[in-house]
């Protein structure tokens, strides 16, 4: 049940590993509370896809240089697609939501996110989007760094082999040649990445409530994270 809300700067903060469904969960809160879903692992994959595109990560080491002169005139937007009923990451004006999740990006992204200035400059840009407005954010900092006074905060995790079928199935329905060997391998590195990099690293924050969602179906974390939203919000 949706509660009628009066305050009008609710923060739901979202972090969690690789492929355990923040994304879906945070457009279906989004959606049903009628506020602002900010992507924010789409920004980093949408700063990974523009440097793969510009030839500035070589064997897994960015161009740092060149980068930092490419993300001077950087713009990211979100726009609505009433058809497919989501929101959709524009790159500097361009629709780009189909190149980011392919895998030669998920393998790249985890790089591309550890560097300081591609934070900083990201985490300024969702702290603009949080403003004077009702927001779900989800992503791997967004209640540790970027909201750290979120109204609410989940970290959401699932088993690697239950992230890794979930990404296969995903890539797969979209016809992309990957294997689950592939998908699975990705995953552990991601998770490794995140977690040990020296720049805001994926971590639980202390008051952030954990759900392991490996059992559980996507309406039912639905409703737990809606329920628990309600109850924080009548306190």
């Amino acid at each position: 049940m949706v509660k009628t809300l009066i305050k009008m700067n609710y923060i739901i903060a979202i972090d969690g590993h690789s492929s355990c469904g923040k994304s879906t969960l945070a457009k279906d809160l989004a959606g049903a509370l009628s506020f602002t879903y900010v992507d924010t692992g789409a920004m980093y994959r949408a700063v990974t896809l523009l440097a793969l595109r510009k030839n500035l990560i070589v064997n897994n080491l960015v161009v740092i240089d060149m980068l930092e002169q490419v993300l001077e005139t950087l713009y990211i937007d979100f726009k609505y697609n009433a058809e497919k009923r989501t929101a959709e990451t524009f790159l500097n004006g361009e629709n780009v939501e189909d190149f980011i999740r392919t895998i030669q990006v998920s393998n790249s992204v985890s790089i591309v996110s550890s560097l300081e200035f591609v934070r900083t400059k990201l985490v300024a840009m969702q702290q603009q989007l949080g403003k004077n407005k009702s927001v779900v954010m989800d992503g791997r900092d967004i209640g540790t760094v970027v909201f750290p006074n979120a109204t609410l905060k989940i970290f959401l995790t699932a088993t690697p082999e239950v992230r890794a079928k979930r990404r296969f199935d995903e890539l797969k329905a979209k016809g992309d040649n990957v294997t689950y060997e592939q998908v699975f391998t990705n995953v552990l590195e991601r998770d490794k990445i995140d977690s040990t990099r020296e720049i805001n690293p994926l971590r639980q924050a202390t008051d952030a409530i954990l759900i392991d969602n490996s059992n559980i179906t996507i309406a039912e974390q639905f409703n737990l994270v809606l329920d628990l939203f309600n109850k924080k919000i009548l306190k």
